[in-house]
């Protein structure tokens, strides 16, 4: 893991980063899409070229080429698309327990959460002006099932969904073992109240529910994260669909002075890291002392994880161990890097709340584990990654609702306001408009 020094060092880490889809695909990766699309396709294509094909596929053929492609990428054949709702009910049943207790108290504090930030319709009768507040009709989400299941996702959006008052919301999450999809993701799905549940994944998934399918309804945007074949694709289908954002790898960085716990900022860490061998794992501090304890914490705690292999690459491939002069710096590195996780496990952390400018979610002290905002804490843990917590936010309500202004202006107020009305509207040698506007003038 390498380890950097002083504020020069940093900007060249967070520089060498790139753009979130326009970095270079490892050369590894663009191998094995080029020899796995031969296989499928034909012909060796580059990764987004798949996407392209995967999304021009699925328009054209619907129900057909899903089945087709989960087939040929998956190795699954599937009969029907969509997951009973007696399977759902049979996984929450067979859940065990103490995870189904998890989930619900997760499901209940996502929504609590969701409820309380919610933005209200509002109307001004003075100056007859308002808002309304209106949630979308129908809503995609997409949990990712590759590697590992997430019923914290499906938690984490479909909760969320609901919460803003939608009235549909449909899941996609890919199949296992020629059936269905995890039984935890779907006891999840059950918990959170999806209305229909998809055993499809990948850019197939993303494509299905923009266009529709026989099975497979149009929705009106697409929410969750996935891996770089599912960001494509929604890139690609920005316009045609709404999307949430495009997310690549998680990301977590701890700023932490010489007072902090190396055991629990490594393990912070590492916890990111065993995600995927794109994470980028990051400690910033102002001790040298901590930094070199951190080191040896991860070393030691790696070994005993059951994705150690995943979590080393992300740990040598993106990580870095950061050393600055003072927190001041190093919450300005921070702010640089922008990321998906932003930790300050520092003494009296809300003292240097004011400095952060930049992050998808802040957790502050070492108790605000970024892990309980994963999974219980209550806001989505759905954040934006790479640098995008410049202009983005996170999964909350916001997401699923449309804002529409309404005017509303009693005959004095338009009297009131023509005037200037057509003014402007004469400088922009638009005499309609001006002419619209005296009319009320003189009404």
């Amino acid at each position: 893991m390498r380890v950097l020094r002083g504020m020069q060092q940093a900007r060249e880490f967070v520089a060498g980063r790139g753009n979130l889809l326009s970095q270079e695909i490892p050369m590894p990766l663009a191998q094995e899409v080029a020899r796995r699309s031969q296989e499928i396709f034909g012909q060796p294509y580059t990764i987004h070229e798949v996407v392209s094909r995967i999304l021009q596929e699925v328009r054209r053929g619907g129900d057909a080429v899903l089945k087709e492609l989960t087939l040929r990428i998956d190795g699954i054949a599937l009969t029907e698309l969509e997951v009973p709702p007696s399977a759902m009910e049979d996984a929450l049943e067979g859940l065990p327990r103490e995870l189904r207790s998890a989930l619900e108290m997760a499901a209940e504090r996502v929504t609590q959460f969701a409820v309380a930030s919610a933005p209200r319709s509002w109307h001004d009768a003075e100056t007859g002006l308002g808002e309304m507040v209106v949630p979308l009709e129908r809503v995609g989400v997409y949990s990712p099932g590759g590697t590992a299941a997430y019923p914290s996702t499906v938690i984490m959006t479909v909760c969320v969904a609901r919460a803003a008052g939608v009235k549909e919301v449909i899941l996609c999450t890919p199949a296992r073992d020629g059936l269905n999809a995890s039984p935890v993701a779907l006891a999840a799905a059950h918990i959170a109240g999806a209305d229909q549940v998809f055993r499809i994944g990948g850019a197939q998934a993303i494509a299905a529910m923009a266009y529709g399918t026989e099975s497979v309804p149009r929705v009106d945007k697409i929410c969750g994260p996935g891996n770089l074949f599912v960001s494509l694709a929604k890139q690609q289908l920005f316009g045609q669909v709404g999307i949430d954002g495009v997310f690549g790898p998680t990301e977590t960085v701890v700023v932490a002075d010489g007072a902090a716990n190396a055991a629990l900022c490594a393990a912070d860490l590492l916890g990111q890291a065993e995600h995927d061998i794109l994470a980028t794992p990051v400690l910033i501090t102002t001790s040298e002392v901590l930094l070199k304890r951190v080191e040896q914490e991860l070393a030691s705690q790696l070994e005993g994880l059951s994705r150690r292999d995943i979590a080393a690459a992300a740990l040598n491939g993106q990580g870095a161990l950061v050393l600055m002069d003072t927190l001041e710096e190093a919450i300005e590195v921070g702010n640089l890097i922008a990321p998906e996780h932003l930790c300050l496990n520092v003494n009296d952390p809300w003292r240097w709340v004011s400095l952060v400018r930049n992050a998808g979610g802040l957790f502050l002290g070492a108790s605000s584990a970024e892990v309980m905002g994963d999974y219980v804490a209550g806001p989505s843990h759905t954040l934006p990654t790479h640098g995008t917590a410049r202009f983005a936010s996170y999964l909350g309500v916001d997401q699923f609702i449309k804002r529409i202004p309404v005017v509303a202006l009693s005959p004095e107020a338009a009297r009131q306001l023509a005037s200037a009305a057509a003014t402007i509207a004469y400088a922009e040698g638009f005499t309609g408009h001006a002419r619209a506007a005296e009319l009320r003038a003189r009404a």
